[in-house]
């Protein structure tokens, strides 16, 4: 299982949480979801649905599947095991999904 996690750190406001917000990701939305229970993230958190149309979801999970997630729980994240990304290689990682399902699409026809 990889699981990675990117230094994006964004402020923002969601709630009444403000915090400095980063992505965490895996190689498979599976994967995620496995390392994101031991982290103890609510399912309802994680975004598997894409707001542009041109991404490939044929399983109705898209290509940019993540959890938000505040610096103390990328820390903790860290700690589990994820792995620490720049934010370009999160990009890079959607790029290579993107390509696979793409691929994947054509040879399905």
């Amino acid at each position: 299982m990889t699981v990675y996690v990117d230094n994006y750190r964004c402020p923002t406001t969601v709630g009444r949480l403000t915090g400095r917000w980063s992505h965490l990701t895996a190689d498979t939305p599976e994967e995620l979801q496995t390392f994101a229970a031991r982290l103890g993230l609510r399912l309802a958190w994680f975004q598997a649905r894409c707001r542009y149309a041109t991404c490939p979801a044929p399983d109705g999970v898209c290509v940019h599947f993540h959890y938000d997630v505040v610096d103390i729980m990328r820390t903790r994240a860290i700690q589990a095991g994820a792995i620490p990304i720049d934010i370009r290689d999160f990009g890079q990682l959607i790029r290579i999904r993107r390509l696979a399902r793409q691929r994947m699409s054509e040879a399905a026809r």
